[in-house]
Formats: structure tokens, sequence, C-alpha cells
């Protein structure tokens, strides 16, 4: 049994994270609630194993406690969904930079092993599609686009905590999620696919934002949490960048006509220009799909869950 610290831990992924790992080990949760949701914790806050404490990655002293007791730290906490980011750059940035600092420096006496949680965004606009760890390089829009904040951010996270592996050996491994969807994802920040069930279930406008040909890659949760763990536990890990997510491609159109289909729903299915929903901040990545050589080649693993039967899980989990 080990001690785990999950910060972020009441978010969309972090409360599968805590749920698959509650039964052999002591779970630690730091969250300030601030896009996470107690409720995403119903089913294990009654666990001998469970502990919480509301609060930030910023608050250095209830980190600090909690970063003491832990073996292992999943360090989840960050800004989620376009909107949001839009509407909070400088807490974005600070959430971001300021966190995983505070996160280093507490781990970094007793070389606590970090997983880092960082995003497919820092890829940017690149055109060496699928996206490679390794190889592609990454191109991101004019500073102005403040949707790029985000993405800044991360790739800073990545490189600090590559050269404290590199000149301090402190253990570290960073993940790049791609679209990891399912169950307990809100809608409330731009999420797609929870925002297009929705929709189709109570026969509204499907609303596509941009003309719909942007192509993603959608991955379940449950698929993503287990090659989260395996990482954790996998000595060819540390030191590394690890994309995770699926790797077969939808457009966004498509993706709407499957909700469409799969619900039944009389639904229409209209599109409205990203300058009316996000501003003049806004700026379309058109295809974003993951090279998962890397991670194949780490722990053995490969998305099997369809696009189907993901709408499937979460129409029946709203």
């Amino acid at each position: 049994m080990q001690n785990i610290l999950i910060t972020g831990g009441a978010g969309f992924i972090g409360s599968h994270l805590v749920e698959s790992l509650i039964e052999k080990n002591k779970v630690y949760i730091l969250d300030d609630l601030s896009t996470g949701c107690f409720s995403n914790l119903n089913r294990m806050k009654n666990h001998r194993n469970f502990y919480f404490v509301k609060g930030s990655v910023l608050n250095l002293k209830k980190l600090a406690s909690l970063v003491k007791k832990a073996d292992l730290i999943f360090h989840l906490a960050a800004g989620v969904g376009v909107k949001n980011i839009l509407n909070n750059p400088l807490k974005t940035i600070r959430t971001n930079l300021q966190g995983t600092k505070n996160i280093i420096q507490l781990a970094l006496p007793k070389k606590k092993k970090i997983v880092f949680a960082s995003t497919s965004e820092v890829y940017g606009k690149s055109l060496q599609i699928p996206f490679d760890e390794e190889q592609s390089d990454r191109v991101l829009g004019p500073v102005q686009k403040l949707r790029w904040s985000y993405a800044q951010a991360k790739a800073m996270d990545e490189s600090l905590l590559l050269a404290y592996y590199k000149q301090y050996n402190l253990p570290v491994v960073i993940i790049r999620f791609f679209n990891i969807v399912g169950s307990r994802q809100s809608s409330q920040y731009g999420m797609v696919l929870p925002s297009f069930i929705k929709q189709a279930q109570k026969n509204k406008l499907i609303t596509v934002y941009g003309t719909g040909k942007q192509k993603r890659c959608f991955c379940d949760v449950g698929e993503a949490v287990e090659a989260i763990i395996l990482l954790s536990q996998n000595k060819q890990a540390l030191g590394e960048i690890i994309n995770l997510g699926n790797n077969k491609l939808i457009s966004i159109n498509a993706l709407a006509k499957k909700v469409k289909k799969i619900l039944k729903s009389n639904s229409k299915i209209t599109h409205l220009p990203y300058k009316k929903v996000y501003g003049n901040d806004f700026d379309e990545i058109m295809v974003r799909q993951p090279d998962l050589k890397k991670i194949e080649k780490i722990i053995n693993w490969k998305p099997k869950i369809s696009i189907q039967t993901i709408i499937k899980t979460i129409i029946k989990s709203i």
C-alpha cells in the first residue's frame, strides 16, 4: 500500500484515477473545486482510504503537509477548457507555472516521483501529423492569442520537470493527454462530446464551433487511467514525455452526426463561428492526432474502445 497524492483529484480524470487507486492505496486529494466537483468523488468519499483537502496547489502550507505524506504524486491540477482559459488567463498561467514549481520544490528533498498531466495543446498547430513526442515541432500562434497561454505554460512545466530530472535525478513522468472523454466530464467549459450529447438528448440545436472539419481523436477515460497507472509504475517512463490517447480520427461534424444517430435525436446541427464564441483570442488546431508508438513500447498499451461505445457509455451515465 502506498500513500498517493492526486492534485486536481475532484476533476474528471482525477476522480477516475482516485477510484482506480483507492482500494489498494491511501489516496490524498487536493482540489480547490474551481473546476472540479466534489460530487465526482461521491462513490469514494466514505472509503477508509479516502482523504480530501480543499485547497490549491498555490497554497504551499497545505500542499507541503500532503506531499510529506505521499510516496507518489499525480499532478493533475490545472485550468480546464478553452472558455475557462480565455476568461482567466492569469489564473491559468499562475496555477500551471507556480503550482508545478511548488510540487517540485516539495518533492525534491525525498526524490518523490511526480506523474505530470500535460496536454496535446503543446504541439500547437504543427503539421507533423501524427504528433510525435521526439520529432514533431511545436508551432504556436501569436502570443496575442491568449488561447496559447495554456500550451506555453504546460510546455514550460515540462521543461522544468525534465531539468530537475536531468540535474537532480528527480523521478518524473510527463503524459500528454489527447481528448480524454467519459462519464463525469462536464460540458461547462466547452467540452465538445458532453455538450453534443446534452443538446441531442433535449432535441436542441447541436452547436458545432467553426466549420466542423477539424479532426480529433477521443479516448475513453477508463483506458486512459489504466495507462496512467501503468506508466507511473514503469521505470522506462522516467524522464520521458509520452502521448496518451486514441489515434482514430473523426471530424467534429461526423461526431455530431454520430451522437444524433445513436440518440435518435431530432436535433438539427448548426455551425457557429469561433469569433462569436471565444472572441478574437482564439486560434484553431485543425488536426490533433497522437503517435502512440512510444506508449505501446513502454507499457504495451493500445486503446481499444471505439467512439461509438464511448458515446453510449456517457449517455448511460448522464
